[in-house]
C-alpha cells in the first residue's frame, strides 16, 4: 500500500493507494461506537459495488445509512445538497457525524460541500471510484456544485479527513471515463513534470489496458505533484491556479452544451489544446510543443478541438465568469513549454478567439 500526506497542519490527512484496498482489514479512521455515518454515492456505483460497501461498512462498527443520488454532472447542484441536508436532519446526524463520498468527482464535491456547510462543518471521507476522482477532485479539499450560468460557482474549501484510493474500482469504470480520466494525467505532466510526460507517451497503452503496476505508479505521481501544491496554496492564492491548465476553455465547453454532455476530461483535453495555441498567439509557447501535446492526446483519443457549433464569442461568455477573472480581465493558465506553465493576464479578447480559431481549423 502507498500513503502520501498532505501536511496542513490540523487538517494533514493521509491519501491511501492500494488495489482491493477496502478488503483490507485495516481501519484508516478512527470511528466511535455510536457515531453516524452517512454514504453519499450514485446509483451506478450503488449497483455496481454493494456487496463491497456494505462488507466495508460493516467493519466501521457505526449507525450507517446511505443516500442513493441520481448519475451525471447534471445533478450537481443545489436541488440535490439540499436533498442530503435534509436526510442528515431527518436522521438527527450531529456534528460528530461522517460522511462518505463514494463515487466520481460530482459525488466528492457534492458530499464535500455538504460537509463544509452542515452544521458549520463536520468530517468527511473521500473513496474515488473513477480515474478522474481519484488522480484529482478527490485530494485537496475544493468542493462546491454548478450554477446555470457557471460550472463550480457555488462551493468551498474544506479538507477530506482521508482518501481511500481503490483502484479496484477501476476494473468496471467505463472506457469513455478512463479516457476522461487521463486528460487529468496528461495535464499534470504538460504542467509540472517534463519526464512524466515522456513517461506517459512511452506508457499509455498500458495505463489504458488498466495494467495496475503502471496505474499504481501514475496515480501515485498525480497525487504527489497535487499534494505538494496544496500544501503551499490550499485555498489557490497562487501555485495553485496551476491546476487549471486547459480547465478556463473546457469549464465553458460544458456550461456551454450542458452538463454531462461532454465529459469533464473530454472538455479539458480541448481546452489544452486551445491553451497551448493561446500560448502561441503570445509568444510564450513554440509550436514543436503543441504538437507534441497533440500526439499524446491524440493517442488518448481525446478530443483535441472544441465542439463544431462552438464559436469564439460562445466561449467568452462563460470565460468572462471564470473565477480566475479580475476586473473583466481574463487570466489563464498557459504552458510554456513541457513540464512549465504560467498564469498570465489577458485583456485582448483578440488573442483568445484567434486561439479557438486556430484549435478549430488546424488540419490534424
Amino acid at each position: 500500500m502507498k500513503n502520501i500526506k498532505i501536511n496542513l497542519k490540523n487538517r494533514s490527512y493521509l491519501i491511501n493507494i492500494d488495489y482491493k484496498l477496502l478488503n483490507l482489514n485495516k481501519k484508516f479512521f478512527s470511528i466511535k461506537r455510536k457515531t453516524k455515518i452517512m454514504l453519499i454515492t450514485n446509483v451506478t456505483v450503488d449497483n455496481l459495488w454493494k456487496k463491497k460497501i456494505i462488507c466495508f461498512l460493516s467493519k466501521l462498527n457505526a449507525i450507517t445509512n446511505k443516500i442513493v443520488l441520481p448519475d451525471g454532472e447534471k445533478y450537481k447542484k443545489l436541488k440535490y445538497v439540499n436533498t442530503i441536508i435534509t436526510k442528515l436532519l431527518e436522521l438527527s446526524y450531529d456534528r460528530k457525524s461522517i460522511l462518505i463520498a463514494l463515487g466520481g468527482g460530482v459525488i466528492g464535491d457534492i458530499t464535500g460541500f455538504v460537509a463544509s456547510i452542515y452544521q458549520r462543518g463536520i468530517n468527511f471521507i473521500q473513496i474515488p471510484t473513477t480515474l478522474l476522482s481519484q488522480v484529482d477532485a478527490s485530494i485537496g479539499g475544493k468542493t462546491g456544485v454548478n450554477h446555470i450560468l457557471g460550472k463550480n460557482m457555488i462551493g468551498s474549501f474544506w479538507q477530506p479527513s482521508c482518501v481511500l484510493v481503490d483502484l479496484e474500482f477501476l476494473n468496471k469504470l467505463p472506457y469513455k471515463e478512463l479516457l476522461s480520466g487521463l486528460a487529468e494525467v496528461i495535464k499534470y505532466a504538460i504542467a509540472f513534470d517534463e519526464s512524466f510526460f515522456y513517461w506517459l507517451k512511452k506508457n499509455i497503452d498500458k495505463l489504458i489496458s488498466l495494467d495496475f503496476k503502471y496505474m499504481s505508479y501514475c496515480i501515485k505521481k498525480c497525487c504527489i505533484i497535487k499534494s505538494k501544491i496544496i500544501e503551499n496554496d490550499e485555498k489557490e492564492k497562487k501555485d495553485r491556479f496551476l491546476l487549471n491548465l486547459g480547465h478556463t476553455y473546457g469549464h465553458a465547453i460544458e456550461s456551454y452544451l450542458g452538463y454531462g454532455k461532454w465529459l469533464h476530461g473530454e472538455a479539458v483535453s480541448a481546452g489544452i489544446i486551445m491553451a497551448a495555441y493561446t500560448g502561441e498567439e503570445l509568444n510564450i509557447l513554440e509550436h514543436k510543443y503543441t504538437k507534441n501535446i497533440i500526439k499524446l492526446i491524440k493517442k488518448v483519443k481525446l478530443p483535441i478541438k472544441g465542439p463544431n457549433n462552438m464559436y469564439p464569442n460562445d466561449y467568452l461568455k462563460y470565460m468572462i465568469r471564470d473565477k480566475k477573472t479580475s476586473y473583466d480581465t481574463l487570466r489563464m493558465v498557459i504552458p510554456t513549454k513541457i513540464g512549465e506553465v504560467k498564469l498570465v493576464n489577458i485583456s485582448d479578447k483578440k488573442i483568445i478567439i484567434s486561439a479557438i480559431n486556430k484549435a478549430k481549423q488546424h488540419n490534424y
